[in-house]
């Protein structure tokens, strides 16, 4: 009797193993629990600095303004996206720039800005979001330098996306649009570039900008 006992303790603590391990693989393959689904990422570069200081300069002062009525609400593709969650690289003594552009969209909105994580951070970013994330549309603004690699962390392929690898050093006016399934997918389909025409001196539309 104790023998039999023992045999289906294993049987079951075995069966307990591979429905963790099943569950797990599911979890990964399959990211509908994420906080990411049916989600709109829009993602801005910092706007414009000075050759020196952590500020922006007179115009990415002007770029901030403009995001003002420019993110609310957005009107892109026959929708209305206003942003539910503003979200800057965080401040650091070298750059405060991320959170300052943000700024005036955050008072017009009524909206915090969150820093949960400095620019290196975006895997952590993006696990953040998937695993609490509530908002609809977020709109984050980060260091250009690094935004190749978000857009990866989030299943995205910057250079599909931007027509290049990275974000341009001289580029401060374009907004990435990403959208997920869903089940928290990129839909790569569904993402792409947009030049802002914000202000005076901005990109014009060439094939493949609209």
């Amino acid at each position: 009797m104790a023998l039999k006992v023992r045999m289906l303790m294993r049987r079951l603590l075995a069966a307990a193993v591979i429905a963790v391990a099943v569950l797990g693989l599911i979890y990964a393959d399959h990211p509908a629990r994420s906080g990411l689904r049916n989600a709109t990422v829009l993602i801005i570069r910092h706007a414009e600095k000075p050759t020196e200081g952590s500020v922006l300069n007179a115009r990415g002062e002007e770029r901030a303004r403009a995001y003002a009525d420019y993110f609310n609400p957005l009107k892109l593709d026959g929708q209305t996206l206003t942003p539910e969650r503003l979200i800057a690289a965080g401040d650091t003594p070298e750059s405060s720039r991320s959170r300052l552009t943000l700024t005036p969209l955050a008072e017009r909105l009524n909206l915090s800005i969150e820093q949960p994580y400095i620019n290196g951070d975006v895997h952590e970013l993006v696990k953040l979001l998937r695993k609490s994330n509530q908002a609809p549309v977020i709109l984050i603004a980060w260091h250009h330098g690094r935004i190749n690699k978000l857009i990866s962390a989030f299943g995205g392929d910057s250079t599909a996306l931007m027509g290049q690898k990275k974000w341009p050093d001289e580029v401060y006016d374009w907004m990435l649009v990403l959208r997920f399934d869903d089940k928290g997918r990129i839909i790569k389909a569904d993402s792409r570039k947009v030049l802002e025409h914000l202000l005076p001196g901005d990109a014009v539309d060439s094939p493949g900008n609209k």
